[in-house]
């Protein structure tokens, strides 16, 4: 058994420890908001946060979280942190999804970028870029993306 800190709450997983956390997130607790894209770390869509930190749960096994904080989408729009409410809500105001399939990781990683900054902070659009890099959208919607960090940014002052 593995104990993982999940949203601020314990769940003990009985799972092999290199099982990915993206399968334990999904198929063994329901919590399906985190997507499968690639399964190799390189489309983002899996994306959560590992102690503040944005990481690919495809390829993240559960014993590399025993002992940390593992955050998911369902947490960061919940309403209840600071910054992913106001990514949230910038997402919303700039109608950033279009499918919507990549939108939770880049959500994640946005949040995570944003939560990194000093206080009053605004990055540039490079700044942006490089921090979402590694999250693919199919849709095309990076405008929108970048668009949404730097308003979201603005309200973080």
């Amino acid at each position: 058994m593995t104990t993982l800190n999940i949203n601020g709450r314990d769940h003990e997983v009985d799972a092999d420890p290199e099982t990915p956390i993206l399968w334990v997130l999904r198929d063994t607790l329901g919590m399906t908001g985190t997507k499968f894209g690639c399964g190799a770390a390189l489309c983002g869509a899996c994306t959560v946060h590992l102690d503040g930190e944005a990481i690919r749960s495809c390829s993240t096994p559960i014993s590399a979280a025993e002992g940390l904080k593992i955050t998911t989408i369902e947490k960061v729009t919940d309403g209840t942190d600071r910054v992913g409410a106001a990514v949230h809500a910038a997402w919303i105001k700039h109608d950033v999804a279009q499918c919507g399939y990549c939108q939770s990781g880049q959500i994640m990683s946005a949040t995570a970028f944003l939560a990194s900054l000093s206080a009053g902070t605004q990055p540039t659009s490079a700044d942006i870029d490089t921090a979402m890099q590694g999250n693919i959208c199919r849709c095309g919607t990076y405008d929108r993306i970048r668009a949404a960090i730097a308003d979201a940014a603005s309200t973080l002052v």
